[in-house]
């Protein structure tokens, strides 16, 4: 408890020094975890399905057998199920038959709960009783407390606690467990793994590589709905932000359909990028748009940005430079029918800036007026190279700037690995646009990528004087016209 109020407060003094900052909930608990030695208990995410962890399991000194398969199982590469038998003694509870349900509902604490065990078995000397299993932890010695006793005597059961021999096999360890077995003895054995679908994705460390497919395995059986296990063997590749994989179990299906925010996507895992634990962050830039806002995604995978943004009737300008990335966004599109709402482009993430975004806000931003102004957004989400993009915006319209409140908003993601993130991220931002976004700027923690490795948004109204450049004294004239904008074409060139 001493370590979860220091960590508040650090979270609290050190990343939330911007405005409006705005923390997901995987972020902090990760956060929590680093600052703390260890993360309590299970780790939790809001969306079912998307991130699972296998942490580890505390062993019970009192019985450490139920928690252990037979010990030969140890540097087992090939996954042979009937290895993990073994026979553990265990407290028993002989009542009639008539009463089990009974005694269930009012020994629920006491009863051995073990994945795949039956609770309740026959007694091969008296068809009218049954034997109720009880977990040895919750019944040291054998014998049963006070409290138990009384719940039985009004039952009229006698408390007496028998020794039962309990075969326990493959089918009732947990994944943790087995993986525990299995691996040498002191080496670190919990896996933590994203769902797509049908597939497990895992990122294993080097000492788990020789048994990469057994662990493979494990996890497609204590997962029901997973056909697939892979393993990433390269870093994401900076420019299809792609990775090679390995399949470790299961079919070699890569194609697949997840659900995020109440949205089908269809993709093919091994040729686009995906990732299940940013759907609180897709939904959160979502929430700020409104109907008739206008968004431009630089870097805009298969829609996850996209696609709810055009539910939310936002007229919208997605782009990704990967082909496979655009083929399957204007598939997904197509699936959510909002074709006709997203304009689709294939294009470097540059030129998209300087072409279509460019042409859109040059038409748009001089006739903003009225109450009911639309307002525009600008996602860029590859953080490993975003930032450095940021460049485009200078000078990137010529004329009179508009009103303050209808400059663009840029949503700008970012890695760090400085010991104030935040910071370093906006430092790294104003070098690149060459203003100061000091009272200007929020910056919201995304997640926690590795340790000491931060994903961050830096979100932004592009400055007026970066954005725009003074007209060229007498525009008026055709010509005039004409050459300030080649003088604009020539900065531009130095500028990239």
């Amino acid at each position: 408890l001493w370590r979860l109020g220091y960590c508040a407060r650090l979270l609290k003094t050190n990343h939330f020094r911007t405005a409006a900052s705005n923390t997901s909930f995987p972020a902090v608990w990760m956060l929590l975890a680093q600052h703390s030695g260890r993360i309590p208990g299970l780790f939790v995410v809001a969306k079912k399905n998307t991130f699972f962890t296998m942490p580890e399991t505390v062993e019970d000194k009192t019985n450490p057998e139920l928690y252990l398969p037979h010990p030969g199982v140890r540097g087992m590469t090939l996954l042979n199920r009937e290895a993990f038998k073994r026979t553990v003694v265990v407290p028993a509870l002989k009542v009639k038959k008539e009463i089990v349900h009974s005694v269930l509902k009012s020994l629920k604490e006491s009863v051995l709960q073990r994945p795949g065990l039956k609770r309740v078995v026959e007694d091969p000397e008296d068809e009218d009783s049954r034997f109720v299993i009880l977990d040895p932890h919750k019944v040291p010695e054998f014998s049963l407390g006070e409290s138990e006793q009384q719940v039985l005597k009004q039952l009229s059961v006698h408390p007496e606690v028998s020794r039962y021999h309990l075969e326990l096999t493959y089918e009732n360890f947990k994944s943790e467990e087995i993986l525990r077995a299995v691996l040498p003895q002191g080496q670190e054995v919990t896996s933590g793994f994203s769902r797509v679908g049908h597939i497990a994705h895992l990122n294993l460390r080097d000492h788990q590589l020789p048994y990469r497919h057994l662990i493979g395995q494990v996890i497609m059986d204590k997962n029901p709905g997973i056909t697939c296990v892979v393993n990433k063997t390269s870093i994401i590749d900076s420019m299809y932000r792609n990775f090679e994989m390995e399949v470790l179990a299961g079919e070699n299906n890569l194609v697949t359909k997840v659900k995020e925010n109440n949205i089908a996507y269809e993709l093919d895992f091994s040729k686009v990028y995906w990732n299940p634990r940013l759907s609180t962050e897709h939904g959160r830039i979502v929430e700020l748009l409104r109907a008739g806002d206008v968004l431009f995604d630089v870097f805009a995978g298969v829609g996850p940005f996209a696609i709810p943004a055009a539910k939310r009737k936002c007229r919208v300008l997605a782009n990704d430079l990967n082909p496979e990335s655009y083929t399957w966004l204007l598939h997904n599109c197509k699936l959510n029918k909002v074709d006709t709402k997203v304009k689709v482009f294939n294009m470097d993430g540059r030129d998209f800036l300087r072409g279509p975004v460019r042409e859109e806000l040059s038409k748009e931003l001089p006739l903003l007026q009225g109450e009911h102004k639309p307002a525009f957004h600008i996602v860029m989400n590859l953080p490993a190279l975003a930032v450095e993009f940021l460049d485009v915006f200078r000078h990137l319209l010529v004329g009179e700037p508009c009103s303050p409140a209808d400059l663009p908003t840029v949503h700008c993601y970012g890695f760090s690995k400085h010991s104030d993130p935040a910071r370093d991220i906006q430092e790294r931002a104003e070098a690149t646009l060459g203003t100061s976004l000091a009272g200007r700027c929020s910056t919201s923690l995304v997640r926690n990528v590795a340790p000491n490795k931060e994903m961050l948004c830096l979100t932004f109204q592009i400055p007026a004087e970066v954005l725009y450049k003074r007209p060229c004294p007498g525009q008026a004239k055709p010509a005039s016209k004409r050459l300030c904008t080649s003088q604009d074409s020539s900065e531009e060139k130095v500028l990239s």
